[in-house]
């Protein structure tokens, strides 16, 4: 079998593949499988599993992780590998011919990666390919494998597929609650430190949020507050980000008394430890808001400049709770339409 996996995925594969497992050792299972029975019926005490199948054709591929986490310890290593979308436009010989590639790229990302997330749709598109051909992006991946137990050890490309080394930490979520769709809900804070589903557009692959400690621990943080470099970004949600539209559905929230049209961002719990004290204590005391501070006092939106357009509004807010909203309202309107403040 290991000749067979140096066969099939190459010898730079091999040796990297190599400084986290012991391929020929007997408690390594070598296995090109999709089906997660195979995994879960397989004879022996495993401390690592590798599967050279390509994850893009996986019927079930959180199934499949799921099982392989079963037969692990912690710290033992999963090995799996996919064709990522951007790796696929580079290997199609289409991907040269001026127009006819977008028309052709935009439909297969309709029919191979989007058909398979819309309910209804994905049952007829699974009765007729089995799950045999899906497009699949690094960030949702990575993430399922985050979501089914695993930490990230490392990944690389080797002929034009990604290949990810995970160990086992945890025993995997059974409250996975993934959204797919373009309308999704985040969990932040809202007053009294009340964890509220904020609603938006999506912007991000799905099982992006499973990755933001990893995002951070690789990047950190850009200027803007938010993860530096990150790839769990869509190309549409880019523009969407920019012109705030991914954030018209707060307002799903302003109606049920979450939040407010202005007021501080609504933020994560992770988010919320990195800020100072002082600002925590202050934040607590009211509802998050659609509308960010540092849009009406047309301050940049680096983090310092972010949070000390926080602490203004906040300040002022405590000396002036009925008004305050109304002038930063207003001041909001004109920096976004005369100004052209946009987002970052």
């Amino acid at each position: 079998m290991p000749q067979k996996l140096l066969n099939e995925i190459g010898h730079d594969a091999y040796n990297f593949i190599k400084k986290y497992v012991d391929i020929e050792s007997e408690r390594t299972l070598l296995i090109a499988s999709s089906n997660p029975f195979n995994i879960e019926n397989s004879h022996g005490d495993w401390n690592a599993i590798v599967n050279f199948k390509s994850v893009n054709h996986f019927r079930f591929i959180n199934k499949l992780f799921k099982a392989a986490n079963e037969r692990l310890a912690i710290d033992d290593i999963f090995v799996c590998r996919f064709e990522t979308i951007q790796a696929r436009k580079t290997r199609q010989k289409i991907g040269h011919i001026p127009v006819i590639r977008s028309i052709f790229f935009v439909t297969e990302f309709v029919v191979l990666r989007a058909a398979p997330k819309i309910w209804g749709v994905k049952k007829i598109f699974f009765f007729i390919t089995k799950g045999r051909v899906r497009l699949l992006s690094k960030a949702e991946v990575l993430g399922r494998l985050v979501n089914t137990g695993f930490e990230i050890v490392e990944y690389k490309s080797f002929g034009g597929y990604l290949y990810c080394i995970v160990k086992k930490v945890k025993e995997p979520d059974n409250n996975p609650s993934p959204s797919y769709g373009p309308l999704f809900a985040m969990r932040r804070m809202g007053k009294n430190g009340k964890i509220i589903k904020v609603y938006k557009f999506r912007t991000m692959h799905p099982f992006s949020e499973y990755l933001h400690d990893h995002i951070l621990q690789l990047n950190g943080y850009a200027e803007s507050g938010k993860p530096k470099n990150d790839f769990r970004l869509t190309p549409w949600g880019r523009f969407f980000r920019k012109y705030w539209i991914d954030e018209l559905p707060q307002l799903i929230n302003v109606i049920k008394g979450e939040m407010k049209l202005v007021g501080v961002r609504p933020i994560s719990e992770r988010y919320f430890q990195d800020i100072p004290e002082d600002l925590q204590q202050l934040r607590l005391k009211h509802k998050p808001g659609c509308v960010p501070p540092y849009v009406s006092l047309n301050r940049k939106s680096s983090v310092e400049e972010v949070l000390q357009a926080e602490r203004e509004y906040l300040l002022i807010k405590e000396k002036n709770p009925y008004t305050t909203d109304i002038k930063f309202l207003c001041k909001a309107i004109f920096n976004i339409i005369i100004r052209r403040k946009r987002s970052a």
